[in-house]
């Protein structure tokens, strides 16, 4: 299966795209309400956790942080939630976010990688990462995310 790739500019510093991807508020406004739980330390585990199929405290998707440079590089391996996928331990691939500054704004590069053949949420994700990747420049640049008509 094909890496996904992803690359986009925002009209802000690294710092201020970086507080977006790791803080709490920043997190529940751009990854549908969920919040990241995480050390953040190289071989520590993290999950988003979320509204979602177990109520208040779904964990969406879960791994471990391979690598974590503040402001620069984030890179984890990525589960599905339990309730999402039966074999959820099994189908493991590889999220890394690379953050360069490009004049006055950041480049973010995301590559989705490391795919098991047949992995059900293949397809899914293909159309989530563009989703996430739009509201995280709109909640950065604007502080409000986009409005996609869901409940």
């Amino acid at each position: 299966m094909e890496a996904l790739t992803y690359v986009l500019y925002i009209g802000a510093k690294p710092e201020d795209v970086w507080r977006a991807l790791v803080s709490p508020e920043g997190t529940k406004a751009v990854f549908f309400g969920c919040v990241l739980n995480s050390t953040f330390q190289p071989g520590s585990p993290y999950q988003y956790v979320g509204p979602g199929n177990d109520g208040d405290e779904t964990v969406h998707v879960y791994g471990t942080v391979l690598e974590y440079e503040p402001h620069r590089l984030m890179s984890y391996t990525e589960h599905p939630g339990p309730s999402y996928q039966e074999r959820h331990a099994e189908l493991e691939t590889r999220v890394t976010l690379t953050l360069e500054t490009v004049g006055a704004c950041t480049k973010v590069t995301l590559v989705n990688d490391r795919w098991p053949e047949g992995h059900p949420s293949y397809e899914r994700t293909k159309e989530s990462w563009p989703i996430i990747l739009s509201s995280l420049k709109s909640y950065v640049e604007t502080g409000r995310t986009l409005d996609f008509g869901w409940s």
